[in-house]
């Protein structure tokens, strides 16, 4: 029997299972009051999966709004937060669009959907601006690389990320794949994407004009993620696995491709006035924020909607997160044009309803009245919660165990360091993952991993693209969230200014446990704010993001995981800087200040220890070098960089002459200690290979900017004259301390993940 908003206002005292579908008893109560009556069961299921933590940020917005109230001025900014993504001008008329979004819990439930579906809803999120989707990109955290779960789940999200992106012709230009205890039964899959348009192409998720129609287009809707991520990513996992388990999304990627092209198509045609993508919460998601956002009104018959499955219920059917589908506003002149269009590509269309100026969101089904709600109630207007917060007891005990208790090796250990290090999982070559992906489809990949930033030709005529990365050490925001998400932001920003782009907008996925534990809200608020205040320093917006909360198992949340994206753009991608150096005897130079800091590194990792406080951060220092390693790029005197980040200075050249396939001399500063100098993680640093012609004007710049640059080496292939080793044999050489044959670095740092998964 169907229950509708007449008998809903005769039965007040009818029982519903709100707690059941997440709701707390006073949001229920909230709900009877803005109604005037008791919801139906169909707007009871609307305003569940709306008012999740996943879909509504009620325990984060109070905190997220630092981002536009610290917002420095960007001349670039086109769209801000608050659409499906944000939007960045990078000249002759185009813009771009990125964002990154989790789904980490449907990824553990079932990996191989959970993680292709996650990279289905970016891509749409980012059609939804009228822009191509043109790369994805898929920053990953695992449980320890030996654990019996990580071998289950991983295997399965990677082949959900490659299969999806692939079958949609889409380049895989970066990402991460991290190892740690803490995402054991909490992996973490986010996925970015990042698509281009013409700025006159630019569209907004709006219901706008009286009498236009609301065209339901794409894949049917189905059972599958009924619920989905709106219900699992705001529930907690109990030790026995999720405590909530919901359907997860089943993607079909070959009708997403269907889906962009018609998309565009219509866009393009003007044939669209507002338009947003179905995802987390489906049809409620998309009726009620195209209303909000819009004239305020809109009618829609329910019954309308074409199944997959005949005997979903209207609440099943709202509440559906099936993938593949988009929901656009049409004029009714142009409605038989955009039909057209989407038969042509055999994307079926239905028109669901009508916009009006009734400031109402009414749904029928089957002539019955089943929703009648202010739209902004649903999808704006949900709890805004001010969870207490603060700072764990255990706090200062952590940051007090600093890494200077750990016994260090001496210089005969110095050689079996390193080889310990490149062969961990965390820096172990990523190449059984990123093989599975194709990089180089549609042929305008410039830069992939494991470079620095992936990068992109957006436009094929003058050359200009768009670089980005994404970063975070969660090691470094457990021992102090501010300064971690700093850290994550800056290491970033450098990887987008080694080869050669101008870092201009941030986008950000926030991992963190559960919301209602004060000490994990105190760990958000701090990384929050310190992202904010470090944004505003290097002057680059928060474009959008995502915030994941219960990320954790029983009490024990995931280490707090800010991953922050940064997208620069470059004029001519032909004069990128690459990561892998060149000719013989080019000089090798540091550039930045190295100190003793081990605290939160991969090194201390490996040992078993995480205590202390992470590296110090000089945000004016990181804008300076930024600017030093773009105008060096630009200017032809550097012909390779590298940040130096995770496992210092020594793990930074490895990677550069691994990528290169040529050795290096290098010699290590006197006044250093060469244990610090080797693999120390301080940040603001990069290595650069300079020409010996450009070494002069290039170490001016330098000066006259107050960043230390200290030449360290010389590119030395062992094929020319008094080289020490004339067989041609490529080798690193560490000064006095050790000589290791690049073959060795090779088979220690590619055996790892194979020897693991394969």
């Amino acid at each position: 029997m169907i229950d509708t908003v007449d008998q809903a206002a005769t039965t007040p005292e009818v029982e519903q299972p709100y707690l059941e579908l997440g709701l707390k008893p006073d949001e229920y109560e909230r709900i009877r009051e803005i109604l005037g009556r008791r919801p139906t069961s169909s707007e009871l299921a609307m305003y569940s999966v709306m008012w999740s933590e996943h879909c509504s940020y009620k325990s984060s917005k109070v905190h997220l709004r630092q981002f536009g109230e610290k917002a420095p001025a960007s001349d670039a900014l086109l769209v801000g937060i608050g659409e499906n993504a944000g939007v960045v001008d990078i000249g002759d008329g185009w813009a771009v669009t990125f964002k990154v979004e989790s789904h980490n819990h449907p990824s553990y439930v079932e990996p191989y959907q959970g993680a292709a579906t996650g990279v289905g809803g970016i891509v749409r999120d980012i059609l939804s601006m009228g822009a191509r989707p043109l790369a994805v990109m898929d920053p990953l955290r695992f449980g320890p690389a030996d654990a019996a779960d990580t071998k289950r789940v991983l295997p399965g999200v990677i082949a959900g990320v490659g299969g999806y992106g692939n079958c949609l012709g889409l380049p895989n230009i970066g990402g991460e794949v991290v190892f740690d205890e803490s995402y054991a039964g909490n992996p973490l899959v986010n996925a970015l994407c990042v698509g281009a348009m013409r700025h006159e192409d630019i569209h907004l998720a709006s219901a706008k004009g009286v009498g236009n129609l609301v065209v339901l287009y794409g894949a049917r809707t189905g059972g599958d993620g009924i619920g989905g991520v709106s219900v699992l990513a705001s529930e907690t996992f109990d030790d026995e696995g999720p405590a909530k388990r919901p359907s997860v999304q089943v993607g079909d990627p070959f009708m997403e491709k269907l889906l962009i092209e018609a998309t565009l198509e219509v866009l393009h045609a003007g044939l669209v006035e507002g338009i947003q993508d179905l995802g987390g919460a489906g049809i409620s998601c998309a009726t009620s924020e195209l209303a909000s956002n819009g004239d305020g009104g809109m009618h829609v018959w329910l019954d309308r909607v074409l199944l997959r499955d005949p005997t979903l219920s209207p609440e099943e059917i709202l509440m559906s997160e099936s993938q593949e589908r988009m929901c656009a506003i049409v004029r009714p002149d142009k409605i038989d044009d955009f039909m057209s269009h989407c038969r042509k590509w055999d994307v079926e269309a239905v028109v669901i309803g009508e916009v009006n100026d009734s400031g109402r969101l009414t749904i029928d089904w089957q002539g019955e009245r089943i929703v009648d709600a202010p739209p902004r109630t649903v999808a704006h207007e949900g709890p805004v919660y001010e969870r207490p917060f603060h700072r764990p007891s255990w706090q200062d005990a952590l940051q007090a165990d600093e890494a200077t208790t750990i016994d260090r090796p001496g210089p005969e250990e110095f050689l079996g360091t390193l080889l310990e290090l490149v062969a961990s999982a965390n820096l172990a070559d990523k190449s059984w993952v990123t093989d599975q992906y194709d990089r180089y489809v549609r042929g305008n990949t410039v830069l992939s991993q494991p470079e620095d930033s992936g990068m992109i030709r957006v436009d094929e005529e003058s050359g200009r693209g768009v670089a980005i990365a994404t970063d975070c050490n969660g090691r470094f925001a457990k021992l102090d969230p501010y300064t971690g998400a700093q850290l994550a932001l800056v290491e970033s920003y450098r990887n987008v200014c080694v080869t050669g782009a101008v870092p201009l907008a941030v986008t950000n996925c926030l991992n963190f446990g559960s919301p209602e534990d004060p000490e994990v809200m105190w760990q958000f608020a701090e990384a929050v704010r310190g992202l904010a205040d470090a944004c505003a320093a290097l002057g680059i917006p928060v474009t959008g993001g995502n915030v994941s909360f219960y990320n954790q198992t029983g009490d024990t949340a995931i280490l707090p995981t800010p991953v922050v994206g940064v997208l620069g753009v470059i004029d001519d991608v032909d004069r990128r800087t690459p990561m892998s150096w060149g000719p013989n005897g080019e000089l090798i130079y540091l550039l930045g200040d190295t100190r003793d800091e081990f605290s939160g590194s991969e090194w201390a990792h490996i040992r078993g220890h995480l205590g202390g406080h992470p590296p110090l951060i000089d945000l004016q220092r990181e804008k300076v070098l930024g600017e030093i390693l773009v105008a060096a790029s630009r200017d032809g005197m550097i012909t390779a960089a590298h940040d130096v980040s995770d496992g210092g200075f020594a793990v930074a050249v490895v990677e550069m002459a691994l990528r290169s396939r040529v050795g290096a001399r290098l010699w290590l500063p006197d006044d250093v200690d060469p244990f610090v100098q080797l693999f120390a993680e301080s940040a603001g640093r990069a290595v650069v290979v300079i020409p010996r012609s450009e070494e002069l004007r290039f170490t001016e710049m330098c000066a006259a900017r107050g960043v230390p640059a200290c030449r360290v080496g010389v590119v030395d292939s062992g094929l020319g004259p008094d080289t020490g080793h004339e067989d041609g044999t490529q080798v690193l050489q560490f000064g006095e301390f050790f000589t290791v044959s690049l073959d060795r670095l090779r088979d220690a740092n590619t055996a790892t993940l194979p020897a693991l998964f394969s």
